[in-house]
């Protein structure tokens, strides 16, 4: 794409025309429509309404315990690998041992 070498317009569109060869141009068709309500507005009229209100209650029944679990059963208090390619290898490990003992206990496995 050497469109740019041309163009009459190289001294304005470039900065340093003399050291740029060519440019990208990306074309904006303007703001984004301001009316419409933002993800995190969202997010909050959701959480407070009697649904919402009622799902996050019994969120410590669903979410948590499974920390709790990986933490103090398994006593992953703190990683023991470096890098975060590392640690996230340890972390999956440590979630996949934690769904295995839960198909197990659920009988999944006897069912295959």
């Amino acid at each position: 794409m050497r469109d740019c070498l041309p163009c009459d317009q190289r001294a304005k569109c470039l900065r340093t025309p003399e050291k740029t060869k060519v440019r990208q141009v990306s074309f904006f068709r303007g703001k984004a429509d301001s009316s419409e309500e933002s993800h995190t507005g969202r997010m909050q009229q959701a959480i407070d309404s009697e649904e919402g209100r009622r799902r996050y209650g019994q969120r410590f029944a669903t979410v948590e315990p499974v920390f709790g679990n990986i933490r103090h059963n398994k006593r992953l208090n703190r990683f023991t690998l470096r890098s975060q390619k590392k640690v996230d290898a340890q972390w999956k490990l440590f979630c996949l041992v934690h769904n295995i003992e839960k198909l197990a206990r659920h009988g999944y496995a006897a069912n295959g």
